[in-house]
């Protein structure tokens, strides 16, 4: 789908607890400019019974953020969140545009865990010189529950919006975090209530997988282990993290991280015994913003660092100090508006 002339474009992420918006241009000499952005937390957990409308209720939220944001184009690219997406990438042969049509509709059949009528199939073809023996291309099948879709596009119409394309977090988080890298990596994006891990390989998204655990889980684990309440944990974890002392660190703050730690372990263990290899860990997102995180994970053995979604846009010098305190909470957001 294209964009018009128009030359501002709006990213919009909508997660589990919070909203952000990104409005980038893309000026004359190529080079993308922030304009503006903003968030806002939410919590929609009213009870349906009485009446309530998230659909509603979501439109007016980001009314009012889009207003104090100052946001000014309506053309918008939303994500869709990892948790609600399926992906899989499957190996097809070579064939025609309308055979490779009919053949990955029979083929998602055996992949989607949902009847084929009630989601909306989207594939996109590997082209990277490395595609497997035996004339086989190599597809990525995305497939969302239309009722989804419908949701989306109703609740952007709400808010006076005129949706462009909805797109898979994972891919915003390549372009944002690491543009046309060809070598082989892991995103891992850490939310407040989900983690996904995607393996990225020669440019293309080749994995993605969500787990429950976030921020929010390790968050309860301080205050469980340090018997403190929930905001006094989220400042600790802030503030210190895994930074501090040993014998400060709640034991009860392991099992979240280690669980992420181990399904990067696995994914890795199963990518490279097939022959690849991965140069860099990379976290993004609210959660990874813990002190101590990327020594946590560096004995997996790739090198782990943080990402920065300011690397290819430019913006007015003056927000240099308050850009780069809610960088990583914008990863997905910027990326969704830097799409061509």
């Amino acid at each position: 789908m294209f964009f018009s002339r128009n030359r501002s474009k709006l990213g919009i992420d909508i997660g589990t607890s919070s909203i952000k918006v990104v409005q980038i241009k893309n000026q004359q000499d190529g080079k993308l400019f922030l304009e503006t952005y903003g968030a806002v937390n939410v919590s929609l957990k009213a009870d349906p019974k009485e009446g309530f409308d998230a659909i509603t209720e979501t439109a007016e939220i980001l009314k009012t953020l889009l207003l104090k944001s100052r946001v000014t184009s309506k053309k918008v690219v939303a994500s869709l969140p990892n948790n609600i997406v399926f992906v899989t990438m499957i190996e097809m042969p070579e064939l025609s545009d309308k055979e490779l049509k009919d053949a990955i509709e029979w083929e998602a059949r055996r992949y989607v865990p949902l009847p084929l009528e009630e989601v909306t199939l989207s594939w996109s073809v590997l082209r990277d010189g490395s595609a497997p023996s035996g004339n086989k291309l190599r597809v990525l099948l995305t497939a969302v529950p239309t009722t989804v879709i419908d949701n989306y596009l109703k609740m952007f119409k709400m808010a006076g919006l005129e949706p462009m394309a909805l797109e898979i977090e994972a891919l915003a988080l390549i372009r944002s975090l690491v543009g046309s890298r060809k070598d082989s990596f892991l995103i891992i994006d850490v939310g407040a209530r989900n983690t996904s891990l995607n393996l990225v390989d020669k440019g293309f998204l080749r994995v993605s997988r969500n787990i429950l655990v976030g921020g929010e889980t390790i968050t309860a684990g301080i205050a469980e282990g340090l018997r403190i309440s929930a905001v006094r944990a989220e400042q600790f974890k802030k503030d210190l993290g895994l930074s501090a002392p040993a014998q400060q660190i709640p034991q009860s703050i392991r099992p979240p991280l280690d669980s992420i730690k181990s399904e990067i372990t696995q994914l890795i263990n199963i990518f490279e015994a097939g022959g690849g290899s991965i140069a860099e860990i990379i976290f993004a997102g609210s959660g990874s913003r813990l002190p101590g995180l990327t020594q946590y994970f560096s004995d997996i053995g790739p090198k782990v660092g943080m990402g920065d979604p300011l690397k290819f846009i430019t913006f007015n010098p003056q927000l240099q100090a308050n850009l780069q305190q809610v960088s990583l909470d914008l990863s997905v957001a910027i990326g969704l508006a830097m799409r061509e």
